[in-house]
């Protein structure tokens, strides 16, 4: 089954090829089934044509792959072009909704690794 230029596995539950989709997780995925009326184990190549057609109504019916992706990067560009604090943790690669940047974006900033004693000595007189 094909559903917004995604290819969906015929051989899994219809549960978790879903999800496959971006913009649609396992909650969103599990509320299409129910609207559809089809169980959550069924498999892909077990739906009729017009049990495909009902998913894939109700997937499109949602902002999903291309357009959200552009919709999430026309509001990144927004946040950057107004300079807001957001904005600028966007543009310096760093966490923006918080974290310890100390030790938990090591691969944003290449791996720095520093000892405690490196940066805190003072040359002596001799």
């Amino acid at each position: 089954m094909r559903i917004a230029g995604v290819t969906l596995p015929d051989d899994k539950q219809l549960s978790y090829t879903l999800p496959l989709i971006y913009g649609i997780g396992p909650a969103r995925a599990k509320d299409i089934l129910t609207k559809a009326g089809i169980a959550f184990s069924k498999k892909g190549k077990d739906l009729s044509t017009e049990e495909e057609r009902t998913v894939r109504e109700l997937c499109e019916g949602y902002t999903i792959e291309g357009e959200l992706r552009r919709e999430i990067g026309q509001d990144i560009k927004r946040l950057k072009d107004i300079r807001s604090a957001r904005g600028m943790r966007h543009e310096r690669h760093l966490p923006v909704r918080g974290g310890r940047t100390k030790t938990n974006s090591r691969t944003v900033r290449g791996n720095v690794r520093k000892t405690m004693g490196s940066g805190r000595r003072t040359l002596e007189k001799t």
